[in-house]
């Protein structure tokens, strides 16, 4: 009886886990933002790369892209650490959450497009 109730709450739970990933819908393309400043933090995993970086006194959750297709345009973890002062242009959550998607990471005289 027990294993039969794991299983349900398991497949009962695959749709709040989609749900609670954001999806793309979630960002407001019609507001770019670009911010510049060092990297607080950087994750170089799957299913995407993220980051933390300062932006209007708050710290921002940063949505990179997976990181085959960083690193196939050129963007590698090496490339992009802590403290790494970047420019990055995306779009905010339309919510008012602290994230971005980002779009475009600028490292040195980089320019990487990441969708």
């Amino acid at each position: 009886m027990f294993r039969h109730l794991a299983v349900a709450a398991a497949i009962a739970a695959v749709p709040a886990i989609a749900v609670a990933h954001h999806g793309w819908s979630s960002y407001d393309e019609t507001k770019p933002i670009t911010v510049t400043g060092p990297l607080q933090s950087v994750v170089w995993g799957n299913p995407h790369g993220t980051a933390k970086m300062n932006y209007r006194d708050k710290v921002w959750d940063v949505v990179l892209a997976p990181t085959s297709r960083m690193t196939a345009r050129g963007l590698d973890a090496a490339s992009i650490d802590k403290g790494q002062r970047v420019i990055l242009t995306g779009y905010a959550r339309r919510d008012g959450a602290a994230e971005m998607r980002v779009e475009r990471i600028t490292v040195g005289e980089t320019t990487v497009e990441l969708r």
